[in-house]
């Protein structure tokens, strides 16, 4: 591509594919038809909510009008006006009808907690609870607000990305800013949160070379993923999916969350614990891991919640060459809605984790302050550190010819200080034997010393920057030759889908995931009732109970009896101790002393 081109050449000559799950709802559409269907409110810092604008009244023009609000206070739009009960189960038949007309039905496959363990299914109970207790978005208003789209969809079908252009340190971004009326990955596909509107980001990375621009990198908006783990590298094909010059995005399902390859993807959100509790963890899963090669040893919350990104690919897609085509629309700090409006783009549910809240706008974040993949598109994805690849070369020479002059005074302040360390040196051996020098030999002593610590200090350097030196050289000779790193040496966790093997459960092994939980604390439940004096005791018998049937539908029956057999077997050397405690020093005394007398005596006889 010239680097001459226009913004609007750049943004369609790299547009992304992204393509959808089937059973998806939304797909991206145009700011300004979202605004003209919303209303405009303004959460009160005393609590109270109050309409500014109604619907049918917003225009972008009166969405960005400056409005004096007290602090605290926190504007949003609604796209489903509030609902009465009546009108929620209407709308929810209705959603359902939609469904079948379209056929576009979503089929989960395995079920999500049958992919986790007994653990991550009571945090998940926890988690389910806690929506009673927080702030959340009724699942009527998921169907409603698909009921509106597919309405405006009917009038004028449309699929809009807003796009953006910036040059930064010599790259050039384009971003890709998708806006969604709704995110529903809990309501429709079983996911961790609903809200209103959504926001989604892709950005290509050019370079210039030559008087053309040239794609160095990609980078996806993903949740969990943060940085360097969010790029791949354009000439990755195992990672990124291309056709011609156009990027491929598997969107989640629901999340809308974009995924270099198609699959269904592990999500996980950890309960939060306190820091007892998390030392207590980590020094468990250490104690497995050291001890019994259980595990993997890694700094793992056992009390985290199992839920599944669909990024199949099998529905909608839309991008050049696919069954629907993009309409640009360029966006810059200039356009009004994007710099002026800081308020939420969706109902604000009073969620004080914000997992239910509406998403701010591109620019900002939820609490008005400036958004990071706004302003510094290279840090987002890690870039910030590394240099488009023709500045690459000019670097290595630059930081070479630093290291070099550094070699040059290395050794141009090493020769005075070695004299001077020699002359301090016979002094000291000429002091010697002279007591009524000692002060004199002390000083000087000190002075060698500190002059030698600087001498071998000066020396490690000399030698790592000899290391160095070779290095930059291979790297540059590389450069030149055309040979390239590892695309994705920079990446600590690659999104990858879960393997099919991984998902093979039964139907009984997930109509077991489903009633476990609930089957236990009944029978909890029924013991305090009935029962009391036996509540602890036949706690731990109906947990070993679950824990084996867990253990025989997913096909680990061994490994937990194994795993069981070593655990009771600590529980009872416990036991034993406590109870043999004073038994138990003596024998540990005397077998240190027969270890100890034995080293000695072949230490004697050696």
């Amino acid at each position: 591509m010239p680097s001459t081109a226009t913004d609007f050449e750049l943004l369609r000559a790299f547009e992304p594919i992204v393509k959808y799950t089937k059973g998806e709802q939304f797909f991206p559409m145009d700011v300004a038809r979202y605004i003209r269907n919303c209303s405009l409110w303004v959460q009160r810092a005393n609590g109270l909510q109050e309409c500014l604008v109604p619907r049918g009244a917003l225009t972008p023009e009166l969405l960005v009008q400056p409005r004096a609000h007290e602090f605290g206070a926190l504007e949003f739009l609604r796209f489903v006006a509030p609902q009465t009960i009546q009108e929620s189960v209407g709308a929810l038949s209705a959603g359902s009808r939609l469904h079948q007309t379209h056929e576009n039905v979503f089929k989960a496959g395995t079920g999500r907690l049958a992919r986790g363990g007994l653990l991550p299914r009571f945090a998940d109970a926890i988690f389910s609870l806690s929506l009673l207790a927080r702030g959340r978005v009724p699942g009527a208003v998921a169907a409603q607000a698909e009921l509106q789209y597919d309405e405006l969809q009917r009038a004028q079908a449309k699929y809009v990305y807003h796009g953006r252009v910036v040059r930064q340190n010599g790259w050039t971004v384009l971003q890709y800013w998708f806006f969604l009326a709704f995110n529903s990955w809990r309501s429709g596909f079983q996911g961790v949160n609903d809200h209103e509107a959504d926001w989604e980001l892709v950005n290509v990375y050019l370079y210039a070379q030559d008087g053309a621009l040239y794609p160095e990198w990609v980078a996806y908006a993903s949740h969990d993923f943060h940085g360097d783990d969010l790029r791949r590298r354009w000439d990755d094909d195992a990672q990124v999916d291309k056709l011609d010059a156009h990027p491929i995005v598997y969107a989640g399902a629901g999340s809308h969350a974009a995924y270099f390859r198609p699959g269904e993807y592990q999500a996980q959100v950890s309960l939060p614990l306190p820091k007892w509790m998390q030392g207590g963890v980590r020094a468990w899963n250490q104690f497995w891991w050291r001890t019994f090669g259980i595990g993997s040893g890694a700094q793992e919350n056992p009390f985290r919640v199992p839920f599944v990104d669909y990024a199949r690919g099998d529905g909608l897609s839309i991008g050049p060459g696919q069954n629907k085509n993009w309409e640009p629309d360029l966006i810059s700090e200039a356009t009004p809605w994007v710099r002026e409006y800081r308020g939420l783009w969706g109902l604000y549910a009073r969620d004080p984790i914000s997992g239910e809240n509406a998403p701010a706008g591109p620019m900002y974040n939820r609490d008005g302050t400036p958004r990071s993949a706004w302003f510094d598109p290279l840090g987002f994805a890690g870039l910030s550190k590394v240099p488009p690849p023709p500045q690459e070369l000019i670097v290595l020479r630059a930081r070479t010819r630093e290291l070099e002059a550094r070699q040059t005074e290395l050794a141009q302040a090493l020769e005075p200080r070695v004299n001077e360390l020699r002359a301090l040196d016979v002094q000291l051996r000429a002091l010697q034997g002279n007591p009524h020098l000692a002060m004199q030999y002390e000083t000087l002593q000190a002075q060698a010393g500190t002059l030698d610590v600087q001498v071998r200090a000066m020396r490690r350097e000399q030698s790592e920057n000899r290391a160095l030196l070779e290095t930059l050289a291979q790297r540059r000779a590389n450069l030149r030759a055309g040979v390239r790193d590892d695309p994705r040496a920079h990446i600590a966790h690659l999104a990858q889908p879960v393997s099919l093997e991984r998902m093979r459960f039964n139907r009984l092994a997930e109509l077991w995931a489903a009633l476990s939980v609930s089957l236990m604390l009944i029978v909890i439940g029924l013991l305090a009732l009935f029962a009391p004096q036996l509540l602890v005791a036949g706690i731990v018998v109906l947990v070993v109970i679950f824990i084996l049937l867990e253990a025989a539908l997913r096909g680990t029956y061994m490994e937990t009896i194994n795993t069981v057999a070593v655990v009771l077997a600590i529980v009872g050397m416990i036991l034993l101790l406590a109870v043999y405690w004073r038994e138990a020093l003596a024998l540990a005394v005397i077998a240190a002393a027969l270890f100890l007398l034995f080293e000695k005596m072949r230490e004697l006889r050696e």
